[in-house]
């Protein structure tokens, strides 16, 4: 649920939304969530100071309350 909507979040906002691609590797203590796109679209989605991976990790940090699962979140050019 939570890479469905990152994903879909990361194509709104890039220029090569076919690039985007989300891998899941879950560990015992934090689930890693990586974010694969295009290099000219690292910059849109990590935003100015990191203000748009900020946004998704907050939205993604009030999942943890819900389900008592650690996110983190990495973004890296295809």
């Amino acid at each position: 649920m939570i890479a469905d909507f990152v994903a879909q979040f990361a194509r709104l906002i890039a220029s090569h939304p076919d690039d985007i691609r989300v891998e899941v590797q879950e560990g015992d203590e934090i689930t890693e969530i990586v974010l694969y796109a295009n290099q000219a679209d690292i910059g849109k989605l990590i935003g100015k100071s990191g203000k748009m991976i900020g946004a998704i990790k907050t939205v993604i940090s009030g999942c943890k309350a819900k389900d008592g699962v650690s996110y983190r979140i990495n973004v890296e050019a295809v």
